[in-house]
């Protein structure tokens, strides 16, 4: 078989610039003396515009080594997304003071962003599973970084054993997809198992392989993990997890169960359930986003309470995926895209106050609108479009969601019951939202003063909450042109 390399080259330039831009960062880490935080985070930045600006030039179709990566318009820009979030989280590290390793730091960041660039352009199992573990490695140093502090250490090695074992059910189920269809391909193992999905052998593949993207998720039972990682890790790396973290997983699961796994949807109807993957992630839906906003309400860390938070909003996404639909993506897509935007701008609050109080509790909120105006609104403008308010972004991701999952769903309604749950416990999350915000416009507080806030973290949150704001009055404007992609012939 021969190849153009050439060709190859220009496929995978935007990962090669994330690549060598980790280079480069920890190249001039090691011969700047001093602290060289805006630097890093201003190479890492630059290192990102440049890919996104590539891409945008780029070709936009193309298809190496049997789907190992896939280049067409929906991934390229699903690409640029991920890109934005990390340009934003190493802005949002300026001012955390956690390692004197900046240079590691800003390289594993960029190194996890070119794993998740990686994953989303594949439709090759073997390229998925090595995307997946490039991800997860880098995710696993960067939640240690706060050395001096045990509970960074106990969240590092919790997430990594969950995140072992999670490989090892993602591995043996792909094995035996392999196994059952004889290819690594999408496609070709749809066209393959067409048939066969009663298979005993299939059924224990599929369950396998959802129990692992059930770790990468945080979907309940699944979700031990995440509350420790995201309360003991710091605070840029949380965000970054919660935010581009989700984003790839989300993706790429839609892209197996939809391709991979069509003809084995099975149905989650009530009281009509039939075996395949919609009543396993139907289940999991509902299980999260009840065990996520009831245990939100008793947490005294925001960190914690966002991470609830964060199994509650994987919960709302994966009735997206329910409606087994092409324009049920384009509302996930939405969805965990809104939600990346916004908890990115909630946790880039949470990491200035944690500068200044020393913590995360929500008394360190208190009195936050008379010493930072601004900010407080941007918390606002954050907490309430978690809490699905109006017009905010978060009101439309959840709006399209439901609304998808009546009209692509079960016949008959069939998914009313899981819509039902999911606005109920919708519901419930705006009072410990509203706690937050309690906190940061009731609250007293002794501390006097303006925060000290690094003017491109400010710029930043400021310019999300922008983003917040304008995509839920503008819905179309993100909506739109994910339908556009889509109907370019992924799903």
């Amino acid at each position: 078989m021969s190849f153009n390399y050439v060709e190859i080259l220009k496929l995978v330039i935007p990962e090669a610039i994330v690549v060598i831009t980790a280079l480069a960062v920890l190249a001039f880490n090691f011969v700047a003396k001093g602290s060289a935080e805006r630097i890093s985070a201003a190479l890492s930045c630059l290192g990102c515009v440049l890919a996104i600006i590539w891409i945008s030039i780029a070709p936009k179709h193309g298809n190496l080594l049997d789907g190992m990566l896939v280049v067409d318009p929906l991934t390229q820009f699903m690409k640029q997304v991920l890109l934005g979030l990390t340009s934003f989280t190493a802005i949002i590290s300026i001012q955390t003071r956690f390692t004197q390793h900046i240079g590691e730091y800003f390289a594993l960041l960029l190194l996890a962003s070119a794993g998740m660039m990686f994953l989303v352009s594949s439709e090759n199992l073997l390229m998925i599973f090595v995307s997946l573990e490039l991800i997860s490695l880098s995710l696993y140093v960067m939640v240690a970084f706060k050395k001096e502090c045990v509970q960074s250490a106990e969240a590092a090695l919790k997430y990594f054993l969950f995140g072992g074992m999670s490989a090892a059910f993602t591995l043996f189920g792909l094995s035996l997809i392999y196994g059952l269809s004889g290819e690594i391909n999408l496609s070709a193992i749809a066209a393959k198992l067409n048939g066969q999905t009663a298979d005993p052998l299939f059924l224990v593949a599929l369950v396998m392989t959802l129990i692992g993207f059930g770790f990468k998720i945080a979907a309940v039972p699944f979700h031990l993990w995440a509350p420790d990682a995201y309360q003991g890790a710091p605070t840029p790396t949380a965000s970054f997890i919660a935010a581009g973290s989700k984003v790839a997983s989300f993706f790429i699961l839609a892209k197996i169960l939809l391709l991979g796994f069509s003809g084995a949807e099975g149905s989650g109807a009530w009281r009509n359930f039939s075996s395949g993957w919609i009543p396993v992630i139907a289940t999991m839906a509902a299980l999260s986003m009840v065990l996520g906003n009831l245990a939100a309400i008793s947490q005294s860390s925001v960190k914690r309470l966002l991470a609830y938070s964060a199994i509650a909003h994987g919960g709302y996404a994966l009735v997206a995926i329910t409606a087994n639909h092409p324009n049920a993506v384009g509302s996930l897509l939405y969805y965990v895209i809104t939600y990346a935007v916004t908890v990115l701008g909630a946790f880039a609050v949470v990491a200035v106050v944690e500068h200044n109080a020393g913590g995360d509790q929500l008394s360190d909120f208190a009195g936050l609108s008379q010493r930072a105006p601004l900010l407080s609104a941007c918390m606002m403008v954050f907490m309430l479009s978690l809490a699905g308010i109006p017009p905010l972004s978060g009101f439309f991701g959840k709006f399209y969601v439901f609304a998808d999952a009546l009209r692509y769903g079960a016949r008959d309604l069939g998914l009313l019951w899981l819509v039902i749950l999911a606005i109920g416990t919708s519901a419930i999350s705006l009072y410990y939202y509203l706690q937050v915000l309690k906190q940061v416009y009731v609250a007293k507080s002794s501390a006097t003063g303006p925060l000290d806030i690094a003017m491109p973290v400010q710029a930043a949150i400021v310019i999300l909450a922008l983003a917040v704001v304008i995509l839920g009055c503008l819905p179309n404007l993100l909506v739109g042109k994910l339908l556009a992609l889509i109907e370019l012939g992924l799903l």
